[in-house]
């Protein structure tokens, strides 16, 4: 019994573990979880839409990126290329974190390295469609300095992150 549960993935243990507990508080409070069921099947129907596109970009790097050319753009020797790409990149694909989390590690998976993906994603907020919005509301002054800060402490915690976790990937 013991051993056939370690054979079960962790993914799968989350789906039981919740399925026990939804069963259990549903022989209590039956209208409570069908409600938070139905909520979670009308979410889920909301985002089915935004799927079509995480797929279309991970069958096109699948496809034209091959895990050599990842490694040399976005890899551990891409050097000063590599952070101009991840920053470009953060700041000109707007798309919200549930489209960018399975493209990066499509990304990882070919050879990226964590101080890019950490510059990706600290960089997200200077986004071109936002920044005249910014502009309005705060003054160009504010949106121009904070831009300059978020695209420096992007670099700053890349950095942090390659320093702790590309060198131990490197040795795995």
């Amino acid at each position: 019994m013991i051993k056939a549960i370690k054979n079960i993935s962790p993914a799968n243990k989350f789906f039981l573990g919740m399925t026990v507990a939804y069963t259990i508080v549903s022989i209590f409070n039956f209208p409570y979880v069908s409600k938070a069921l139905t909520e979670a099947m009308g979410s889920f129907l909301k985002l089915l839409p935004l799927f079509a596109p995480v797929y279309i970009i991970i069958f096109i790097v699948n496809f034209y990126l091959n895990p050599e050319k990842i490694k040399k753009h976005l890899g551990y020797d891409s050097g000063l290329k590599g952070w101009l790409y991840a920053i470009l990149g953060s700041i000109f694909i707007t798309a919200p974190p549930y489209v960018a989390f399975p493209m990066l590690k499509e990304l990882k998976k070919h050879g990226m390295k964590y101080s890019l993906i950490a510059v990706f994603m600290n960089n997200r907020h200077v986004q071109p469609a936002l920044l005249p919005v910014m502009a309005y509301y705060f003054g160009l002054s504010f949106t121009i300095i904070i831009s300059i800060y978020i695209l420096i402490f992007a670099i700053i915690n890349g950095k942090i992150i390659g320093k702790i976790l590309d060198r131990n990937s490197l040795s795995q």
